[in-house]
């Protein structure tokens, strides 16, 4: 064994003595101490960062929000209990306001005036079913990589949007670190456009609707706050590994498409944490 890593030294030409040096002299020195630091949490934000700037917004209790592309309710129905606002959740998936509204029968069972402020209907990003000037918030979460006319959506923003209204987008963008192969994998499989995961497309389009921005927060470390507080990113890690592992053995089980769409699911996160994607929010106004 010894000859065989010799060789292959040999064909590959001699080691940096200084490199050497630095890997394995240097550097074990401090490698315990360095993982035992890495081991300390930077008490990253979690979810709740977002619940935290609509409660820095001061909206009094029934104002009017919209959260576009609500999906199944959760958001809608957390920013009526705990801001007391009457919302709007929009998406264009007939399942996602079915399911919807099933969560606020529920939510309503508890809580008796949540019918009366809270309300699913189907309708798009890019031609909101509201009228002008309705909202005092527009809450968009996780959505806008999905739409192509970015110009237009914000421009809707803009239009229902009150005066001293605010714009709170919550968006994932593609880094520099995600490779052009890779990139182009993710955006086909998990249904992005690929201008849309584009901070440049983003800033351009809330410029063109007359939108100004007043704070744009990363918020990268949410990966690190959902590991340590559910092992989240892990565990998809390891979903990704045996789905790249044994692909047949889940494709002939439950087919390609539902193969590919977990896998991108499960790299969305792996990315994220990772900096090949980054978690931004952005604060509006009119301007």
């Amino acid at each position: 064994m010894p000859a065989k890593s010799s060789n292959c030294a040999s064909r590959a030409g001699p080691a940096d003595p200084e490199w050497l040096a630095l890997s394995y002299d240097a550097y074990p020195r401090i490698e315990e101490a360095f993982q035992a630091v890495l081991g300390e949490s930077l008490q990253p934000r979690g979810h709740e960062a977002l619940y935290e700037l609509v409660g820095g917004f001061g909206l009094p209790a029934g104002s009017a929000a919209v959260d576009v592309g609500c999906g199944e309710g959760r958001h809608s129905l957390e920013l009526a209990e705990r801001f007391r606002l009457t919302v709007t959740g929009i998406d264009p998936v007939p399942r996602h306001i079915e399911l919807a509204q099933a969560e606020l029968a529920a939510f309503a069972a508890l809580h008796p005036d949540a019918e009366r402020r809270v309300s699913f209907e189907l309708g798009v990003a890019e031609a909101l079913p509201l009228e002008d000037r309705s909202v005092d918030l527009v809450w968009c979460r996780d959505v806008l990589v999905h739409v192509a006319e970015l110009h237009q959506a914000y421009a809707e923003f803009h239009r229902v949007l009150r005066e001293g209204g605010r714009v709170l987008v919550y968006q994932m963008f593609g880094t520099d670190r995600l490779e052009p192969r890779e990139a182009e994998w993710l955006w086909r499989t998990m249904g992005v456009v690929p201008a849309s995961a584009e901070r440049a497309s983003t800033e351009a389009a809330i410029s063109a609707a007359g939108l100004r921005v007043e704070r744009c927060i990363d918020l990268s470390e949410w990966g690190e706050w959902a590991e340590e507080q559910t092992g989240k990113s892990s565990t998809r890690l390891l979903y990704a590994a045996r789905l790249l592992r044994e692909p047949q053995r889940y494709v002939a089980q439950f087919g390609q498409a539902a193969y590919d769409i977990m896998l991108g699911d499960c790299l969305w996160h792996v990315y994220a944490l990772i900096g090949k994607l980054d978690r931004r929010a952005y604060l509006l106004s009119r301007g």
